[in-house]
């Protein structure tokens, strides 16, 4: 069995650089995990400092999601501390990420570029011969 925490001790973790979840009653350090997370860095973000069980299971995450878990655990969750009436707070709208929108347009332009250099080429190979 690992440490015990407080839900005030786990609410501390919920930035990029140290992110920490709650789920089933125990404690998991998914900082590492945030960018290989399917659904994106800012889904397990949101789910700092509360109980992230329900957010959890309303996914439906696969047997194999669920046993990756094992590596990300830190501990338990002092149930006592968790408030018995959680007033629902819908996850937040994940951000437009302008940085993440240039990352695609290179990426686009890193396919398309050299499409149309060799496009033109043939172009030209075929103008050139049919005329001669």
């Amino acid at each position: 069995m690992g440490k015990v925490f407080t839900l005030k001790e786990v609410a501390e973790h919920n930035d990029p650089k140290d992110c920490w979840l709650i789920i089933h009653g125990k404690v998991f350090d998914v900082t590492k995990f945030l960018e290989d997370h399917p659904g994106g860095d800012d889904v397990l973000l949101s789910a700092t400092g509360k109980d992230a069980t329900d957010d959890f299971e309303d996914v439906g995450h696969s047997t194999t999601a669920k046993s990756m878990m094992d590596e990300f655990y830190v501990g338990d969750i002092d149930t006592a501390t968790i408030p018995t009436k959680v007033e629902y707070t819908p996850p937040k709208q994940a951000q437009y990420n302008q940085d993440k929108t240039t990352e695609f347009i290179i990426k686009i332009l890193q396919f398309l570029v050299p499409l149309l250099i060799l496009g033109v080429a043939v172009g030209i190979r075929f103008y050139t011969r049919s005329a001669a």
